[in-house]
């Protein structure tokens, strides 16, 4: 066994000090130890029985109606399921466009998350790349030109509510504005909010992106915001699109409307006990709280001398690029010469205040041999 507490004691350090992705660290699971030891199987449509009766389909319905209710809607009008994380959660709302369509095209962003070109490969969807703006928005210019070029063909639009590197936001109502200029009546508005779509709904002023907004899908993950110790997500979209690709599997007597079949029956209990103990209000304060500890990163960064800034009050705080040694050290993502600290629950003002240190002395030694 010594080589797994090898690993276990590897993995504790590395959680510890990284500061560069969005990964919750403060929450703690071990009263569903005992589930380890079972094989949770949510086969199939989750408001579907199936002949297999070792899930938590209940519980993940619950889920699903909750995240429901704060993205403006509920489950009459919407469906969804627990899914793998983001990058499902958008390879699901990417395939309930392609097949809303004839030969459509999807509009995203350079600034979109990596798996979406992979996505886009795998579902063989025509696509064009819209520029971004600096500080990681869709280029509405650009949008506008493409769609005036490309409007006789029905129009799939990715959009980010939180980039990877900068958590921007696109502009839904701008994205509107473009297509009712030129009268596109076939579209599709898919909202990637990965790590955004738990916070969003409890932030002022709250950003435009859900179903009151007239999206048709959103994906967000659950590991991120919420925590977790097995990666997850959230998909919901409007139920007529789900209808349009149902079908029924009698060999586990349930209906195949996922991408996967069989599905981790163990995320939906992890989402539901944080829902159930933080609820609105829980989620409100964690937001609030980590806004604080952004704004401080921002401002101890800037009185050390390095650029930094945010989107609004975002939760990702955007630098110039430390050395190798430090990115490393602290797992910092970084893009060309900036880097980014995303402070997540869990992230306290002393961790931040460790890095800086760690920084000053950098920067010291740089001025020493400049």
């Amino acid at each position: 066994m010594k080589h797994i507490e090898d690993i276990y004691s590897r993995i504790s350090r590395n959680s510890a000090s990284f500061l560069g992705y969005p990964l919750a660290k403060d929450f703690n699971y071990t009263a569903f130890a005992p589930f380890l030891n079972l094989c949770i199987n949510n086969v199939g449509d989750p408001e579907s029985p199936s002949t297999l009766a070792i899930d938590t389909k209940d519980t993940e319905q619950k889920v699903i109606s909750f995240f429901a209710d704060i993205l403006s809607s509920n489950i009459n009008d919407v469906w969804g399921y627990v899914t793998n994380g983001g990058t499902e959660g958008n390879l699901y709302g990417l395939y309930l466009a392609r097949e809303s369509f004839d030969n459509p095209i999807v509009y995203y962003s350079e600034s979109t998350h990596y798996s979406v070109k992979k996505n886009l490969h795998l579902l063989n969807l025509n696509s064009i790349v819209v520029r971004s703006q600096a500080n990681g928005e869709l280029d509405y210019d650009d949008l506008e030109s493409l769609i005036q070029l490309h409007r006789h063909r029905p129009a799939i639009l990715f959009l980010n509510i939180g980039t990877t590197m900068t958590e921007a936001v696109d502009n839904i109502d701008n994205v509107k504005d473009i297509i009712r200029k030129y009268a596109i009546k076939d579209y599709y508005i898919h909202c990637d909010a990965a790590f955004l779509g738990c916070i969003a709904p409890f932030v002022d002023p709250k950003p435009k992106f859900d179903f009151a907004e007239g999206i048709d899908s959103i994906s967000i993950s659950g590991h991120k915001f919420i925590g977790g110790p097995i990666p997850c997500g959230i998909v919901l979209t409007k139920r007529k699109h789900r209808n349009r690709i149902v079908n029924s599997v009698s060999y586990v007597g349930t209906l195949d409307t996922t991408i996967t079949g069989s599905r981790n029956g163990l995320t939906p209990l992890f989402l539901w006990s944080f829902i159930e103990k933080h609820g609105k209000k829980g989620l409100t304060v964690r937001a609030r709280k980590c806004q604080e500890v952004a704004a401080y990163t921002e401002t101890k960064l800037k009185q050390i001398g390095v650029k930094a800034w945010r989107n609004n009050d975002a939760l990702t705080v955007v630098l110039d690029k430390p050395s190798a040694g430090l990115c490393k050290k602290y797992q910092l993502a970084s893009e060309g010469d900036i880097a980014h600290i995303i402070c997540v629950p869990g992230i306290e003002k002393k961790h931040i205040d460790t890095f800086i240190e760690d920084y000053k002395k950098e920067l010291l030694v740089a001025e020493v041999f400049a």
